[in-house]
């Protein structure tokens, strides 16, 4: 493995950052902290009990510190510690760029899409994906196994992970006259701006008459299922087997914790939370956390 030294990784640091200890210490990796080892590059979570304990005992030679408890730290001659702002923020920032290998190899052999489909140059698609009449954009990632519909328009910089279907219809009927079921037309699509990641198994359903829209930013993670007309705010996080219905609106940097129901027709504000397998069946404002089945605003 490469070695890696402060020269590597100062691009990530803050521009104030204080090292303690030898700088010429060097690592080649990074681990879970039970397998941290002596080339391991670690970090210190700020909500951790007993740093002091936890940063003597490690035996990785470069530590990522908050800067708060430096003065609660002995020099260390064995190591090379870094005193930053958020040590989390900067590991994921180095391991992202140094660790991860890049999917930028463009399309797949066995992907299949559409002749009218507008594509960028430096996308990946992987195998057994189709695309339909949609757009792709700039350094986007779409794994395998995925199904996008037609009318599907993907920004910038979005990962839609395997197995994910994107634009298929939404669940709309009318019972006519006899009791039966027609279906209402869905002929919208599906806006997935940029910086958009979207799980595995995941299905987002295409607008009725207009569109479903999933904004910039936001994170949608495994299992998840967005029913047709909906609008995910920019900085929104839905997580895993959530169900959202039919025209929900949820604003910006909004958190649906796992398992969660919303109704259709609800509008959910921004800065709200939403607790682990709560049921909405009323809109929420800004700035509340809501928990429950039916969920109720955290007194």
């Amino acid at each position: 493995m490469k070695k890696l030294y402060l020269k590597d990784i100062q691009p990530f640091l803050d521009k104030n950052f204080v090292l303690v200890g030898n700088e010429n210490f060097y690592f080649t990796n990074i681990q879970a902290a039970e397998n941290v080892n002596k080339e391991t590059l670690d970090w210190v979570n700020p909500i951790k009990n007993n740093k002091l304990h936890y940063i003597l005992n490690s035996p990785a030679p470069v530590i990522l510190c908050e800067k708060n408890i430096q003065d609660t730290i002995p020099v260390q001659t064995n190591k090379c510690l870094i005193f930053v702002e958020n040590p989390k923020m900067t590991f994921l920032r180095i391991a992202n760029k140094l660790f991860l290998k890049s999917s930028f190899d463009g399309i797949n052999k066995l992907a299949v899409i559409h002749c009218e489909a507008e594509i960028a140059t430096n996308i990946h698609i992987g195998p057994n994906t189709y695309v339909g009449k949609c757009k792709i954009g700039a350094g986007s990632v779409i794994h395998g196994n995925c199904y996008l519909y037609d009318n599907v328009t993907v920004g910038e910089n979005v990962v839609i992970h395997a197995n994910t279907v994107i634009g298929a219809d939404g669940f709309g009927y009318q019972r006519n006259e006899d009791g039966s079921f027609e279906k209402f037309p869905h002929i919208g699509g599906v806006i997935i701006e940029d910086d958009v990641e979207i799980g595995a198994n995941t299905c987002i359903d295409r607008g009725a008459l207009g569109n479903t829209i999933i904004k910039k930013g936001a994170k949608i993670d495994n299992l998840v299922h967005i029913a047709h007309n909906v609008v995910i705010g920019r900085n929104t996080a839905v997580i895993a087997n959530t169900m959202i219905g039919g025209s929900v609106t949820v604003g910006e940097n909004t958190w649906i914790a796992p398992s969660a129901s919303i109704r259709d027709q609800v509008k959910i504000g921004n800065n709200v939370t939403i607790g682990m397998s709560s049921l909405v069946t009323k809109s929420i404002p800004d700035d509340e956390v809501w928990i429950g089945s039916p969920a109720k605003k955290l007194r």
